[in-house]
């Protein structure tokens, strides 16, 4: 089995303009991505997928491996599936990591690549959500599974209700899950995804998943208990990431 890890790594961003090439302590933020992302023992191969050429040349001149894709890309998902297509290889799977995550743990791409099997459709990682403060934050994507470990539905609500409890007591009645956004597409299945309409209940919650899932695709979970990478989305969110480098230094 073959797998491509693919970095999304657009330069606009109405919060972060340019971001993948802020410095961090002498490395760019898509080198320190790219470099955690090679530590990977399961992916053949890693491309940062981009629209700008300032990016690209960057990638390249490090000695990474990058593909010029279009600029209209709605969703990283979009933007995976062309740099797929641009690869001279096949591959049997594509991790799609994110591009602002300059911490991301190889281990967890590694979980991520070892559950997956000819009859995976899609593939994602969950975590135990622990504080009630996580359950009820709308930015936190929750998911309730299936008895196989599919994914039955991704909300930014608490689920599932605990109907006989009260809300601070619900974690000691409810097994909850919290998403954790590093995803897995079979080959072909990406290409089928990538040509669907968005759907109301994506729309509604702003969850791409929630498109696949509406279409019947079945998207497979795999528990982990490592820590979350951190997101730079922001400069105040990359100034903390400074004082972590600073501090592990």
């Amino acid at each position: 089995m073959k797998i491509l890890g693919i970095i999304p790594a657009r330069y606009a961003s109405s919060r972060f303009p340019g971001k993948p090439l802020a410095d961090m302590l002498g490395q760019t933020m898509i080198e320190r991505v790219y470099h955690q992302v090679k530590k990977s023992k399961l992916l053949n191969r890693v491309v940062v997928a981009t629209d700008d050429a300032r990016i690209y040349d960057h990638v390249i001149s490090f000695g990474g491996n990058a593909c010029l894709t279009a600029s209209e890309h709605p969703s990283g998902t979009d933007r995976c599936f062309e740099a797929l297509k641009n690869q001279n290889e096949k591959f049997d799977f594509v991790i799609n990591i994110q591009g602002d995550e300059p911490f991301i743990d190889p281990h967890q791409i590694d979980l991520l690549g070892s559950s997956l099997s000819a009859e995976t459709e899609l593939a994602t990682l969950i975590q135990k959500i622990a504080t009630l403060e996580q359950l009820n934050s709308p930015g936190e994507a929750k998911v309730v599974i299936n008895t196989s470990g599919e994914a039955i539905y991704f909300s930014r609500s608490p689920i599932p209700f605990v109907q006989k409890a009260e809300p601070k007591d619900w974690l000691s009645q409810s097994a909850f899950y919290r998403h954790v956004g590093l995803y897995a597409y079979r080959a072909d299945i990406l290409e089928k995804i990538t040509k669907l309409s968005p759907s109301l209940l994506e729309k509604a919650e702003s969850l791409e998943q929630l498109r696949w899932l509406e279409n019947g695709f079945k998207i497979k979970t795999v528990e982990t208990e490592m820590e979350e990478s951190i997101c730079i989305d922001t400069p105040e969110d990359l100034e903390k990431a400074l004082k972590i480098l600073k501090a592990m230094a």
